[in-house]
């Protein structure tokens, strides 16, 4: 019993946990997601458990003795076949969706045939004529029943072996029964037989699950693309001045790695020496080149554009900043969403409810007298039409879209729950550096130097990596001044960078910081110029907090900064603010607003922001926030520009638009086909055609959201 204790301690509170992962290419619906996720949290050696639809994977954090083959096994006897994913925990699964293709394929190569000489028959065939049209169809039909066939019946064997049920049951054992009694009235020269329906029953299920497949591999596009944009590995520079080549893979901190003109860097890292510009698109969604120079940080994917440079690795593997991006988009999912926990119930009693009416239409036939003929007839047709793929997919399915289309556009969401919570916001609060301002001080104006104080400046600047001097120096290589030879030079901590220019006496002076802006002074021996600089507002800004506004968000500053630099941003911006707020005022500010019903947006980067983000409705979070506040935040947006914070939200509002939508229309389906089946009014042909376009009608709704994030 204290072992058990112990345990159920070690759910709550243990960070200790290993992570496991693992394929499994069957889940198909919320249900699914919900069997597994309470199948392995019973486990007491399990201490959660996290299916990602996009991907079909699992991630399992359990105690170290728990061998991976037990989970897996587990898995297994939750219904669904299983692989371990030992090496790359963002791998996907490879060849799904063409394996998918090729049997919708020969299931729709089949089903014209078939169709063709339906029609014969149909037209009025009778006697050898109609017998010799039936036994083709089924030369036809059963073959390809086998082939195609096979992701439902793998699906149905799996749960069955281990005495469960999933949405895949039933459609096998209408499959089956339909398929049999087509045998069956072929060999007695029955008048009808049911291969087309059967092979269109499959053929729609396929495309549905094509589509769903294609869909998913888009929303993965994105990642695909940021973490191909890696380089295989680098030269390494050799303690004795030599130069090795070293694969990505085996980099590792604090090696140097010599990165040529043209070249991506296969790992984050920190310019040593040479200076070059850099092709940031990829990160921030920005065209333009950046500069860079000694002491600036570059980063894995990104594009050496002009010179060779020296890098000292700082993250290298599946530390870099790409992979952190891409195990953000990993956890996507839908956990914790109302609407799928209505998904999650409705899927939970679906296949005891549909076997006990496909019993129930059965025996009630049988009793009315129609035989056993047409008893089974409206029984499989039972089965065939309350399919809840419809219902199964309307949550994820949107969700899905809707992440992958964010991700196009430079806004990561975390979870799908996420896009809910966004959609149900009606307030937004914003820090102020760093997040309404790009928090890089900038030059406001440099004209008002001379040309050797620029040359000397950038000089100076460019040996430094303070904040200050990073935006001096962007600002001079973008008027294309070269630096002058500055000898002796050396940065002195609080005091500036010093140094000599021909025999004068050179110094960049520390940041002078008053109430309102940020200076620095530029010293050529007696002669001695000052820089203005300013922390400039983010891009778009204004048109943001307009496009927020007509969202039903009105916005609010909270900032610790001063009071001063406050009203500034306040005064460009037309909103109004609260400065020197610390983290217990941001809290208490979030607090009243949702004790008065307001459910907060909060939009922060710092480490003073973290537990701001994390008690809001929702959160957001900068690309360029502290690690406290990405892990806070539920989604991350990278570029500049302040326009993806409106995006994401009108982007949820209609993601939850289309989930709706789509209850609506599998509900409303489930509403009108039911009893018509159930009447003996819908033969399994039109059965296996009615459920199979509610799914693609679902999916088809779902892929609208491609076009909202714009």
């Amino acid at each position: 019993m204290n072992a058990v204790i112990d345990l159920d301690a070690l759910k709550a509170d243990s960070a200790d946990g290993v992570i496991s992962r693992f394929a499994v290419p069957a889940i198909r619906c919320a249900g699914c997601i919900s069997k597994i996720e309470n199948g392995l949290l019973r486990e007491h050696d399990i201490l959660s458990a996290r299916v990602n639809f996009s991907t079909k994977q699992v991630a399992v954090s359990h105690l170290p003795d728990l061998r991976e083959d037990t989970i897996k096994h587990k898995i297994e006897q939750l219904g669904f076949d299983v692989q371990i994913l030992a090496d790359n925990p963002l791998a996907e699964e490879k060849g799904g969706t063409d394996k998918l293709i090729r049997a919708l394929a020969v299931a729709g190569f089949g089903m014209m045939n078939i169709m063709l000489l339906s029609v014969s028959v149909w037209s009025g065939a009778m006697g050898t004529t109609r017998d010799l049209f039936h036994w083709i169809s089924a030369l036809i039909a059963i073959p390809v029943i086998l082939y195609s066939g096979r992701p439902f019946f793998s699906s149905a064997f799996m749960a069955l072996r281990y005495g469960r049920t999933n949405m895949d049951v039933p459609i096998t054992v209408g499959i089956i029964l339909a398929t049999g009694l087509s045998i069956f009235e072929t060999m007695t020269s029955g008048a009808h037989a049911y291969f087309e329906s059967v092979v269109m029953l499959i053929f729609f299920l396929l495309a549905g699950r094509v589509l769903d497949g294609m869909m998913r591999d888009r929303a993965r596009d994105g990642i695909s693309a940021l973490l191909k944009q890696t380089a295989p590995g680098a030269m390494v520079l050799n303690d004795d001045g030599t130069t090795s080549w070293v694969n990505a893979k085996d980099l590792r901190p604090d090696m140097r790695m010599v990165v040529a003109a043209g070249d991506n860097l296969p790992a984050d890292g920190v310019i040593e020496q040479g200076n070059s510009n850099f092709d940031f698109a990829l990160m921030t969604g920005e065209s333009e080149p950046q500069p860079k120079a000694s002491g600036d940080l570059v980063l894995a994917g990104t594009l050496n554009l002009t010179a060779p440079v020296t890098v000292r690795i700082t993250a290298a593997g599946e530390d870099t900043s790409l992979s952190d991006i891409a195990r953000l988009m990993d956890e996507a999912g839908q956990q914790r969403s109302f609407y799928v926990r209505v998904a999650d119930k409705a899927a939970r009693y679906y296949a005891p409810a549909v076997h006990s009416l496909a019993l129930l239409a059965f025996v009630f036939w049988m009793f009315a007298g129609v035989g056993w003929h047409q008893s089974l007839l409206i029984s499989v047709a039972v089965l065939i039409i309350t399919c809840p793929c419809a219902l199964g997919l309307a949550v994820p399915a949107a969700q899905v879209v809707a992440s992958g289309a964010l991700l196009r556009k430079g806004v990561m969401i975390k979870d799908g729950s996420a896009l809910e919570r966004l959609a149900e916001a009606d307030r937004a609060l914003f820090d102020k550096t760093g997040t309404l301002t790009l928090g890089r001080p900038v030059p406001v104006n440099l004209d008002h130097l001379s040309l050797a104080q620029k040359q000397v400046a950038l000089a100076l600047a460019q040996a430094s990596s303070h904040p200050v001097s990073k935006g001096i120096r962007a600002a001079l290589l973008a008027q294309n001044i070269a630096p002058v030879q500055i000898d002796a030079l050396e940065e002195v901590p609080g005091e500036g960078m010093f140094g000599c220019w021909d025999g004068i006496n050179v110094a960049l002076g520390k940041p002078i910081k008053s109430d309102d802006h940020l200076s620095c002074q530029i010293s050529i021996g007696n002669e001695q110029v000052t820089i203005e600089l300013q922390d400039e507002i983010r891009p778009d800004a204004v048109e943001t907090i307009d496009r927020l506004k007509a969202l039903g968000l009105p916005a609010t500053i909270i900032s610790g900064d001063n009071t001063a630099s406050v009203a500034k941003t306040a005064n460009a911006t037309g909103l109004t603010a609260q400065a020197r707020a610390n983290p217990q005022d941001k809290l208490q500010v979030i607090a009243r607003l949702s004790a008065s019903g307001s459910k907060v947006l909060m939009v922060g980067d710092g480490l003073n922001d973290g537990p701001a983000l994390a008690a809001a409705h929702v959160s957001i979070a900068p690309g360029s926030a502290s690690d406290v506040g990405q892990q806070a935040a539920d989604a991350v947006f990278t570029s500049d520009s302040f326009l993806p914070v409106a995006l994401a939200v009108q982007t949820a509002q209609r993601t939850m638009q289309i989930v709706r939508q789509n209850f609506a229309l599998a509900i409303g389906y489930n509403i009108l086909a039911v009893p018509l089946a159930l009447t003996g009014m819908v033969t399994p042909l039109i059965a296996a055609i009615a459920m199979s376009l509610s799914s693609l009608i679902v999916v088809g709704n779902a892929l609208r959201l491609n076009g909202a994030a714009k």
